[in-house]
């Protein structure tokens, strides 16, 4: 038997996940690592320690793998998206802290560029807002500020590039490259004519050069390194930005088919074929994967900035919970919210309202009002930030969801599905591997490889580990989501 091992390398963590060649997970390890947070609004990593966790959970996979005499046989990567990580690849060492998708500092310069022709520009080319969400103006501000300079060893990429770099042998030989999935959210990439926009990176100011080749999602990368990869050689052979490996994870091959991944964030897509559609308020286009056979595929998104990392922050920060498997058990000692509405806009609200001066704020807060209460709250705010983009996508496409795939972290709470199923009105189903994104990488990899010859046949196993029926009158849903929106309209544009 061999296994490929997918990296999933998220925003609070990373993961190493196994998968044997019928598509069955075997083994797993995981490893959180620190999150900087120097002003408000402000996110950042040390990539230093995003390689170090890698090959922490790297390690225990492979050890187990050798312990049960199963062969390696390809790696494949999938990535939090947008977060800029830049190094002299002289020496492998980062040239200064990552600056996180989530971060803000760039709000006021996606401002000034709203009245220009670069809007225009932006929305066309590549599907995308301006925003400080994507990377060119991250990018833009490490040159400005001279965190970087221009040099021949400088490299520039998001994470999967970083790592890419570094298991294939970092100063010695490591390949600088991305796929085109990661390319897309940019904001420097030209997603009609698949290549770096000379235009965008002209205007953010970024040399072509220091950023990596871009190749198809599935296709080999280049070979680990056996001094850098836990004494493996074997093909990086797929790569994709996380909520495109889920979207491929949960099989939604074909055009219409949604999902949605409750991480850190959460990420509503559907698959839209292979022709680019035109832009939409409220939504990003953007690119799928690209087979090594060209079959090229575009997905809508609608992106939310915080909904498992609410958690995190009633652990951490209000410490009501003491780790994050307590919160459905929590939320579930009381019947509802109790009218508490949290809305949880720490870094700015994502689609469908694009505002990154919102702030998060929690509403309707009585002497009676518990913890509890709180947790119900902040566990309800994923799946009305999920109804708003729904919503978004069903105004656009004129036909609604007749069923959500769902996955990632959060979504192994029961009362989280069922109250999407009735928010939406829809049928909810929960993949029975939870970690779709990393089962996408893996896919994208053994298809690379030969394992699977389609990513019909990898993905021909796919089942829900349990479905969640509607049960909530419409008028009933109806009410909340009206009170959820008068708490929105509350918070949109606080920090301005």
């Amino acid at each position: 038997m061999s296994v490929i091992i997918a990296i999933d390398a998220g925003t609070t963590g990373i993961r190493a996940f196994a998968v044997d060649n019928h598509g069955v997970p075997c083994y797993s390890a995981y490893s959180e690592f620190p999150q900087h947070f120097p002003q408000p609004g402000w996110v950042e990593h040390d990539a230093s320690d995003i390689w170090a966790t890698t090959q922490k959970v790297l390690a225990e996979v492979v050890g187990a793998a050798k312990s049960a005499e199963v062969t390696v046989s390809a790696i494949g990567i999938t990535n939090q998206r947008e977060t800029v990580v830049a190094w002299d690849s002289s020496n492998g060492r980062p040239a200064c802290r990552a600056i996180v998708w989530q971060d803000r500092r760039t709000a006021g310069r996606c401002d000034a560029l709203q009245a220009t022709e670069l809007l225009g520009v932006v929305r066309s080319r590549t599907g995308l807002v301006l925003d400080p969400y994507f990377s060119a103006t991250k990018i833009e501000w490490l040159f400005r500020t001279g965190a970087i300079e221009a040099s021949p060893t400088l490299m520039i990429g998001t994470v999967d590039s970083w790592i890419l770099w570094n298991l294939t042998g970092g100063p010695n030989g490591g390949v600088h490259a991305t796929d085109p999935s990661n390319a897309s959210r940019t904001m420097l990439y030209d997603i009609v004519e698949r290549r770096w926009s000379d235009e965008l990176c002209g205007t953010f100011g970024v040399p072509i050069s220091v950023l990596g080749e871009v190749r198809p999602s599935s296709g080999r990368f280049g070979v680990t390194d056996p001094s850098c990869a836990e004494g493996l050689s074997v093909g990086v052979s797929g790569i994709a930005g996380d909520q495109q490996a889920a979207l491929f994870g949960q099989a939604c091959f074909e055009p219409g088919m949604t999902k949605n991944t409750y991480g850190t964030g959460s990420f509503v897509l559907v698959n839209v074929g292979s022709e680019v559609p035109n832009p939409v308020d409220g939504l990003l286009t953007t690119v799928a994967w690209e087979l090594s056979d060209g079959t090229f595929a575009y997905a809508m998104e609608g992106a939310i900035f915080i909904t498992g990392a609410a958690v995190q922050w009633l652990r951490d920060g209000l410490e009501i919970i003491g780790a994050a498997s307590e919160t459905e058990s929590l939320a579930a000692s009381v019947l509802d919210s109790g009218g508490v509405f949290l809305v949880p806009a720490f870094t700015g609200l994502g689609s469908p309202w694009w505002d990154p001066y919102a702030r998060g704020s929690i509403f309707g807060i009585t002497r009676g009002t518990t913890k509890a209460h709180i947790a119900r709250a902040c566990v309800e705010a994923m799946a009305y930030q999920t109804a708003d983009v729904v919503a978004a996508i069903t105004a656009a496409s004129g036909t609604a969801p007749s069923e959500m795939r769902v996955d990632g972290g959060a979504s192994v709470m029961n009362l989280l599905c069922q109250f999407q199923a009735d928010i939406l009105g829809v049928t909810v189903r929960r993949s029975e591997i939870a970690e779709t994104t990393a089962m996408g990488a893996a896919y994208l990899a053994g298809i690379a490889e030969g394992i699977w010859p389609t990513p019909a046949e990898a993905a021909g196993a796919w089942r829900a580990e349990a479905s969640f029926e509607p049960r909530m009158a419409g008028a009933d849903s109806a009410a909340k989501l009206a009170m959820w929106h008068r708490a929105v309209d509350r918070i949109r544009n606080w920090a301005n």
